[in-house]
């Protein structure tokens, strides 16, 4: 794949300057950049790395003198990480799933396969299922009974897809990523200890045996338009009502979404997330990585919280949140200046005893 300057300036909606008509089929960082490689240096501080490469032209900051730079020509870009989305997209062949369907795939009779899908080694899809046109699935992909696949789905190596479980157009799946298992649901015959515990914050009465029912999942998952699910990441199906994710949503990999949930549209879910059961995610939520939502809670449009925070509690929409647990950022950022001094305050509150002291022997 093999671009001009020009091309790619329209294709990002930038500015160009120097001979146009330079061919590129690929990007790299200046340093490593060949002649036929754009290179990226898209801030000042790049700049070095390209008298260092043997690049003919690279994509810079608003304002960079190309010429000084030894260029024969450059694009400029007022805000870079969009424009390596265009990039990115421009040099990425994907993955290479050949057209039609490989004849070690074993696909029920009942199953339809709309036009152009490519349909990989080994991969398997159950009775009454449908795969959208344009769909591309890897090898090893298990699609079951009663599923549905919207179009120009790309699923890789090792996904799996549960029964009845509906996904809309466009949608990316990362490897080894599983939508539709069984929720993790299980109760006690009587009160179990856990119950208690929520009812009384931490005491009990009386520590008895426990063996856990299983509670089985009636519902499916049901996931809209352009969405993204990282590799190893799992969706697990609802108890009765569907579990369901809004269009555009992107999950990052190792992401667990319990039963039940209901995620929003356009939200951003970074690698470790947890979800617990029936709790609701508004739109536009972002979860940095390893943020846990306890369950049956809801999370308001707009909400943002940082790494490692742990909501417990309804959190408003358009919250910034931080810490364990969730607390507004600026609380939490405080709350900690205060813990840091408390070394400083011990110190004079002993200093404070001791004159305290002092004076009451001479009194």
């Amino acid at each position: 794949m093999s671009y001009t300057i020009e091309e790619i300036a329209k294709s990002l909606g930038a500015r160009a300057e120097g001979d146009l008509t330079i061919l590129v089929d690929g990007a790299a960082e200046p340093a490593s950049a060949g002649p036929r490689q754009l290179a990226l240096a898209m801030d000042p501080k790049y700049a070095a790395g390209l008298a260092l490469g043997a690049a003919q032209a690279a994509v810079l900051w608003d304002g960079a003198d190309w010429r000084a730079l030894g260029l024969r020509a450059a694009i400029f870009v007022a805000r870079p990480r969009l424009a390596m989305a265009g990039l990115s997209r421009a040099f990425d062949p994907g993955p290479d799933i050949s057209a039609g369907v490989h004849p070690t795939a074993v696909i029920d009779g009942s199953a339809r396969i709309g036009a152009g899908a490519a349909i990989g080694p080994f991969v398997v899809i159950g009775r009454g299922a449908a795969i959208g046109a344009g769909a591309r699935i890897a090898s090893h992909v298990s699609i079951a009974e009663g599923a549905r696949i919207g179009a120009d789905a790309l699923i890789l190596q090792g996904a799996k897809i549960g029964a009845g479980v509906q996904i809309g157009d466009r949608f990316i799946c990362q490897p080894g990523a599983v939508i539709g298992a069984d929720g993790f649901s299980f109760v006690t015959p009587e009160k179990s200890g856990v119950e208690e515990i929520r009812e009384t914050l931490g005491e009990r009465d009386q520590i008895q045996q426990q063996s856990w029912t299983r509670i089985h999942s009636l519902g499916t998952v049901v996931i809209g338009d352009d969405v993204e699910l990282g590799a190893n990441a799992t969706i697990d199906r609802g108890t009765v009502r569907a579990t369901s994710v809004g269009s555009g949503t992107k999950m990052d990999n190792l992401v667990h979404i319990g039963h039940n949930v209901q995620i929003g549209c356009d939200c951003l879910l970074c690698g470790q997330v947890g979800i617990a059961g029936s709790s609701r995610i508004g739109d536009r939520v972002v979860l940095a990585g390893q943020c846990g939502v306890s369950d049956n809670i809801f999370v308001g449009d707009d909400v943002i919280a940082g790494g490692a925070t742990k909501i417990f509690t309804n959190a408003p929409a358009g919250r910034v949140l931080l810490g364990y647990p969730a607390l507004k950022m600026e609380s939490h950022v405080e709350a900690w200046k205060n813990i840091r001094r408390l070394g400083r305050l011990f110190a004079q509150v002993a200093e404070l005893r001791e004159v305290v002291a002092k004076l009451g022997q001479k009194g």
